[in-house]
Parts: C-alpha cells; structure tokens; sequence
C-alpha cells in the first residue's frame, strides 16, 4: 500500500501468554498492524489451559480481521525465544492464586495490604513479598535471550517495570525497554469530565505506576479548571453511582482517593 513501510517479517515471543490482561490487548495491536504481517508469533505459557485460551483466540481474531499471522502456541520458553527479533515479557510468577494465598498468609499475621494491592503486592512491598522470585525469573528469561536471541529487543511489561526494566539494563547486555500504559489514564479523565480525547493534549511524568498528568490541555486551553469544576459541581454524583456498579479494581482514576491526591499536589 503506497505511503506504508514494509517490515520484514519477524519473530516474536511473548512469554507469559496466558495472561489475558496482557495477551489479548497485544495480540489486539499485532493484528491491527499491517506492517508486521506474516510474521511468527510465538505464544508461550505453562499453564495448558491458558495456552489453549490465548491460541484459540489469537486464530480467531486474526480470522475474523483478516491479518496474516502464524501463532505458534509452546511450553518450552527457549523455543519461544530462540532467533526471536522481539521477546515480550508478560509474566508473572506463581500466578494470581499463589499471591492471594500470600496476601491471606501476610493479613492474618498482621501485614496490611495497601492500596496498591492490585499489583499483588504489600503497601508497595515489592522487594520482600513479591520481589524476589519475580526478579529471578525476569533474570533467567533476559538470560535465554542472550544465549538464544542475543540482538532481539526484549521487551518488559511485566510488573514491577520500572525496578525490572533497571535490573535487566544493568545486569544484561541487551536492548531492554519497559512498557507501562499508565499514561493512558487521561482518556478516562477526558472521557468522565466530558471530553473529546482526541483533542487533549497531555504530559504525563513519572515511573510505571508513580506518575503525574503535569500537562492537560483541551483544543489549547488549559483544562485543570474543567477538572476542577467537575470535582465541585458532579464528583459526588459520579462516585455514588461508582460505588455500586464498580467491579474493575483498575477503575480509579476519577476516584475520591485521586481526587484527594489531586487537590494535595495539584497534578
């Protein structure tokens, strides 16, 4: 198609791929990217299950779209590696039944889990609760890639991204970058207040999941007083209609606990 670059087909290896957070929304970007057809993506997870899951759908979408890709579904990390030009880290260790049976060990002997405890973690404890496991895993999958596929990009989206993306750049030879999609935040600030996204313009500045909306402009205005109108005059109505329909534990961006941060600091 004229203006569009052709890529030259690739492997990729997404480990973790029974994570349907994660898998479905990437396999959702491949195949709505042309550029990238004909290329082998390799989807690899321990758990049958899961595997079957992502691979059915994977075959199906791509059908229904009409975008040429070649899945390949496998236990075997080093074959989802090996020769790859992109590595995708989604996964997390253990899974979710083994950190909710650590986060009731950790409640009944007193230890609190924050308000961050949707990343399975405690009050942002990712080095004792969590930590280690995940970093070794991470650890031994960035080694895979330097045996196997020593000039692919690996690719973190595996939490924690930040602590992990720095551990690999540090630790590895590799050309490592950490995907976080936070930022994506404003949309739903946008959407809630009344706006058109498309017409924000937006800065967002921190690390993974500290991070602050320092810029949020509408068609060239700045937007901060639209945010503050709607606290004063429709926030109240909006949460009591949150609280009994809310069921997403990632739905917080309007919430009260945001808008206290935002009227504390400002951003």
């Amino acid at each position: 198609m004229r203006g569009r670059v052709q890529v030259p087909r690739v492997k990729i290896g997404v480990i973790g791929a029974g994570s349907v957070a994660w898998s479905s929304k990437l396999i959702h970007d491949l195949l709505h990217t042309p550029e990238l057809y004909g290329s082998k993506v390799y989807l690899m997870d321990i758990n049958d299950e899961r595997l079957r899951l992502i691979k059915a759908f994977a075959d199906s979408y791509a059908q229904e779209v009409g975008a040429s890709y070649e899945f390949v579904a496998t236990k075997d990390r080093r074959e989802a590696i090996r020769d790859a030009d992109f590595v995708i880290n989604t996964a997390m260790y253990g899974g979710h039944q083994y950190y909710e049976r650590m986060r009731t060990i950790s409640e009944k002997h007193g230890y609190y889990r924050g308000v961050n405890s949707t990343e399975w973690n405690m009050v942002s404890d990712y080095h004792t609760i969590w930590g280690y496991y995940q970093w070794k895993l991470a650890m031994d999958i960035a080694r895979d890639v330097e045996e196997l596929a020593p000039g692919a990009w690996l690719i973190q989206i595996a939490n924690p991204v930040f602590e992990l993306t720095t551990l690999l750049s540090r630790e590895t030879k590799l050309k490592v970058i950490g995907l976080c999609h936070g930022h994506l935040g404003y949309k739903e600030i946008a959407q809630v207040i009344g706006l058109d996204p498309s017409r924000v313009e937006f800065e967002a500045i921190g690390f993974n999941h500290v991070i602050w909306l320092t810029k949020f402009r509408y068609e060239g205005e700045d937007a901060y007083p639209l945010i503050d109108r709607w606290i004063e005059e429709k926030a109240e109505r909006y949460w009591e209609e949150w609280r009994r329909t809310q069921s997403n534990p990632f739905d917080i961006q309007m919430s009260p606990a945001a808008v206290d941060m935002y009227r504390r600091y400002g951003l």
